[in-house]
């Protein structure tokens, strides 16, 4: 990927995360210690660096709140903070960064340094406010030992990969749930489930009796928005048709999505794979979108965007491994 995408998507993954940890406490502006919250849960080798020192999020939510109340005590404030709440960033979807944390993210992509989580990690370590030095501390780590366990992790680097062809586009990704691996294959593996992670449904209907490989449920669209306000929907794309196509417990997810109202439109496969990981479950994530034998062939206009559809598939799997995480956040 080039340095371009990796810090678009990186700001975006963390930008989102941030936004949905600031929302909890009813807050729309995000700081460094929103910044590293959200690094907690990415994926990236910085997220996994910060989980194995124990800096995972339930303790880092823990260790930010302590640091603020302590900050407050010593200017003589000792009023009782808001406890959290729900995220609610989705339903609202006011945010925008404060400047010591854009700051930040601007010189992760500023010269030779990649832009990715890696590089927001360290430039985050060597803030100068001492906020997130602080948190380490309480977290019984130090931005040293941070520093060490990049310098031996970035060796190895999986970025996400997309493929472009005639007959179909499809990409892969990961994402961190902070969940055990049976309480998140409960929540993807049912049927009735389905609108708690993918945003794109309200419910479901014709669910089966027995989920099985060959089992066939249809999703409806979502028509209003948790904020109230409705949402347009094209007639032929109210409901779709989804088809389990693969289902090995606890490993593995597969299905496919059609609109029967909508003869001509692609197919979405969509896969998932679970494996523990420290503090969680890791997500392999792969979509695709496959022609259907009735449609034509690419024109050649789509190979020409073909740079754009792939981080448009890449955006969908990424809003899809943070949508089954916020479930559990």
């Amino acid at each position: 990927m080039s340095k371009l995408t990796v810090a678009t998507a990186t700001m975006y993954d963390l930008s989102l995360a941030a936004a949905e940890e600031a929302s909890r406490l009813g807050e729309q502006s995000g700081d460094i210690d929103h910044l590293l919250l959200a690094l907690t849960i990415s994926e990236q080798v910085a997220g996994q660096v910060l989980r194995s020192l124990g800096v995972d999020l339930e303790h880092t939510r823990a260790a930010v709140e302590q640091q603020h109340a302590e900050q407050l005590a010593s200017l003589g404030v000792r009023a009782a903070a808001p406890g959290p709440g729900r995220i609610t960033f989705h339903e609202r979807g006011d945010f925008e960064w404060n400047d010591r944390a854009l700051d930040v993210l601007r010189r992760a992509a500023k010269g030779r340094k990649r832009g990715d989580a890696a590089a927001v990690l360290r430039e985050l370590i060597a803030e100068g406010s001492g906020l997130v030095e602080a948190i380490l501390q309480r977290l019984e780590t130090t931005p040293q030992q941070v520093r060490e366990l990049l310098d031996q992790a970035e060796r190895y680097p999986s970025p996400p990969s997309g493929t472009f062809d005639g007959r179909s586009l499809s990409g892969s990704g990961a994402a961190h749930v902070t969940a055990p691996v049976a309480t998140v294959w409960a929540l993807v593996s049912d049927p009735a489930r389905m609108p708690e992670w993918d945003l794109g449904f309200g419910r479901v209907s014709d669910l089966p009796g027995e989920v099985v490989a060959g089992s066939v449920w249809t999703a409806h669209a979502i028509e209003t928005a948790p904020d109230g306000k409705p949402q347009r929907v094209r007639p032929d794309r109210r409901r779709a048709r989804v088809t389990l196509v693969e289902l090995e417990p606890m490993v593995a997810i597969e299905w496919t999505t059609t609109w029967p109202d909508a003869m001509t439109s692609n197919t979405r496969r969509t896969r998932i794979e679970l494996e523990p990981a420290a503090g969680g479950t890791h997500l392999r994530i792969r979509q695709a979108w496959e022609r259907t034998g009735s449609r034509r062939g690419i024109p050649p206009l789509r190979w020409v965007m073909r740079p754009l559809y792939t981080f448009a598939i890449w955006l969908q799997i990424s809003q899809l491994g943070a949508s089954i995480g916020r479930a559990f956040r």
